[in-house]
């Protein structure tokens, strides 16, 4: 009998991933009956599964063995009442990968200053040096998978990382903080501020008043987790007035960000469209293959959200 797998993922996305997921299926030596839809929900053994994709209840869905998310972010999905099933998040190579490509560049543009360079073309001779990476401190909030990858890539550049969460974490040269007091050292240690949590009621508005007010006048923020991570009139009042010198930000509340937010014309301020890290199909399916073979297999699952923690 062949494994039943339900796509639940926008329309567009179908074309991409078919292909993808039948061959990490046969690579995996799976044989599965891939749809988007199924007449009787109770015969599918597995979703694959996006937020914004059709499936909001999951009632029906009696015999299904897990629900393997697309997304690293599981915040719309892990309080639906419907869900009694085991959900697994996406932790994936490429997606890892992405984000400490696009983190990598955004610290190094801030440590070198290349803003100095590539936007004031004057025709002013005017050199300027910086400290070496040794001598930058930068923090990451969050050393779940993403914050841990992103770290180690600093780390190997010879930047002075360290690293703070809401759980105590052990990792090889980077010393990690944790909890309320913690995050106050953390904060009023680092130049430069990367946020990777995921977005729970722990963790929305982390970056508030307070916290921007203990970091150093003229620190750098990057934000590539979750909007809702910094209270956005705090962060905006704090560039007004130079205790941040600059700001880029890759997530928002609302998405995407309206052509009228203050952030888009403020001049220290980037903003990116939600581009940090995506979900790479090749890599991700073959995530979402192990997972089954592992369920068909009677194993646990990789990568289960905890759900009181929310992620």
């Amino acid at each position: 009998m062949p494994i039943n797998v339900l796509f639940a993922a926008r329309d567009d996305k179908w074309e991409t991933y078919q292909p993808a997921l039948n061959t990490a299926f046969e690579q995996a030596g799976l044989s599965v009956d891939l749809h988007c839809n199924f007449d009787h929900p109770e015969d599918v053994d597995y979703i694959v599964y996006a937020p914004n994709g059709p499936v909001t209840d999951f009632t029906p869905y009696t015999k299904t063995k897990a629900i393997l998310s697309l997304w690293a972010g599981v915040e719309n999905i892990v309080t639906n009442k419907t869900l009694t099933q085991p959900l697994a998040r996406m932790v994936d190579d490429g997606l890892s990968e992405g984000m400490v490509e696009w983190v990598t560049g955004h610290v190094l543009r801030y440590h070198l200053d290349m803003d100095a360079d590539v936007c004031d073309q004057s025709g002013e001779w005017v050199p300027h040096y910086g400290p070496l990476a040794r001598e930058r401190k930068v923090a990451i909030l969050g050393m779940g998978a993403l914050g841990k990858a992103c770290a180690l890539a600093l780390k190997a550049l010879n930047f002075d990382v360290i690293g703070w969460s809401r759980r105590p974490k052990k990792i090889n040269n980077i010393p990690c903080a944790h909890g309320d007091d913690g995050l106050k050292s953390t904060l009023q240690q680092a130049e430069i501020v990367v946020l990777l949590l995921p977005k729970t009621a722990e963790t929305e508005n982390l970056l508030n008043a307070e916290r921007i007010s203990l970091m150093h006048k003229g620190a750098k923020i990057i934000n590539p987790g979750r909007g809702p991570l910094i209270d956005d009139d705090a962060l905006l009042s704090a560039l007004n007035n130079g205790q941040i010198a600059h700001a880029t930000l890759d997530v928002f509340r609302v998405e995407p960000l309206p052509k009228d937010h203050a952030y888009w014309a403020h001049p220290n301020v980037t903003v990116t469209p939600h581009i940090a890290a995506d979900t790479r199909p090749n890599t991700a399916c073959a995530v979402i293959a192990e997972n089954i073979q592992r369920g068909e297999a009677g194993q646990p699952f990789l990568h289960l959200v905890d759900r009181k923690a929310g992620y």
